[in-house]
């Protein structure tokens, strides 16, 4: 049977897209808050003996989690045969081990409640820095769609003279990859966390491509500290103004202006969280991971 792709709420440009591209049923959920603030979820497109994709990209994830679970839920009590999800940012990835006593591991956690709920899961370049693979952390099938390839032609087409500098030396092997696509040169810095605001990172050695555009690379632009601690660094080496490019816009708070104001040229960020910054578009490797995943339509 058909699937049924069903876009919880702020994504239905992507669920269209799924739909579309996959020769699925795109459907329809209602979902809402009682004045108490409980969560209200109605499938309103009927599922039984259908396979089920629900699309919900988990930025700001603690208001999104319950009717998700409730959407996966209801698909199953009504017949779905299998319940998939589409999360191009996937959350609750950073708290990966135990920092200090009697921290919960929520990286594990959130990853057993999800298997618990659903049968596959697509993702985009999720926070695995202490994680080998998404399947040390998730028990159901799983395609990890990596944003490398799209930034390396966004940066070949629109940066003249690149040198990448990646956050971290965990950002080695990432960063790598995009300026070897690019055919860019690239170095990385030293970040020492104090908290979560509290960022210092090493100054930049890349005093030897004075002539470069420098382009910041990093997975997720959460409060943006580590960026602005190294646009500073560039500014004292009188470096241009960099571009800044991160897979994930997060933007907590006041992060995006925060960082337009420490100097970035240019913000940009891939399409997995809906934001003003979005100019990579990750629809194509999405859907193709997602049809790797979700039973082929039948007649």
């Amino acid at each position: 049977m058909t699937m049924i792709v069903f876009p919880m709420p702020g994504n239905e440009a992507l669920g269209k897209n799924l739909a579309h591209d996959t020769g699925s049923q795109l459907g329809e959920v209602d979902v809402r808050r009682f004045p108490d603030g409980e969560s209200y979820v109605r499938l309103l497109t009927p599922v039984h003996d259908r396979p089920v994709a629900l699309v919900d990209t988990l930025a700001q994830p603690d208001s999104k989690i319950l009717p998700l679970l409730f959407a996966a839920a209801a698909a199953k009590d009504l017949g779905a045969t299998r319940v998939g999800l589409v999360a191009p940012y996937l959350a609750y990835m950073r708290q990966d081990r135990r920092f200090n006593p009697g921290e919960a591991v929520s990286s594990t956690h959130f990853g057993r409640l999800l298997s618990g709920w659903l049968d596959w899961l697509v993702t985009v370049d999720p926070h695995l820095h202490r994680h080998a693979s998404l399947d040390e952390v998730y028990t159901i099938p799983n395609q990890v769609v990596q944003a490398a390839p799209q930034i390396s032609e966004w940066i070949r087409k629109n940066v003249e003279n690149p040198v990448l500098v990646g956050p971290d030396e965990e950002s080695k092997q990432w960063v790598s990859r995009v300026a070897e696509r690019a055919g860019a040169p690239y170095t990385v810095l030293h970040k020492i966390r104090h908290g979560d605001r509290d960022v210092e990172v090493s100054a930049p050695d890349v005093g030897r491509w004075r002539d470069h555009t420098p382009v910041l690379v990093d997975d997720i632009i959460s409060t943006a500290r580590t960026m602005i601690e190294t646009i500073k660094g560039l500014q004292k080496l009188d470096l241009a103004a960099p571009v800044c490019i991160g897979v994930h816009a997060v933007f907590a708070g006041s992060a995006y202006e925060d960082l337009v104001a420490a100097g970035a040229a240019k913000i940009v960020t891939c399409n997995t969280i809906p934001h003003a910054s979005n100019l990579i578009d990750l629809t194509e490797p999405i859907v193709e991971a997602a049809v790797s995943l979700a039973p082929s339509p039948t007649p």
